[in-house]
């Protein structure tokens, strides 16, 4: 049941930070470094949630 709960926490950490992402990428570009970092935030919540 815990791991259930925290794999849908990281589901909605995940689909909040792909939001800001593409919102950033649309104002600032896609190599920005604010987007960047958003992507590599993004990479390790789908990581923990794969794992």
């Amino acid at each position: 049941m815990k791991r259930l709960v925290h794999k849908k926490v990281l589901m909605v950490l995940i689909e909040i930070k792909r939001i800001i992402m593409y919102k950033k990428a649309k104002d600032l570009g896609f190599t920005h470094p604010k987007v960047v970092n958003y992507s590599q935030e993004l990479d390790v919540l789908l990581n923990k949630y794969s794992s």
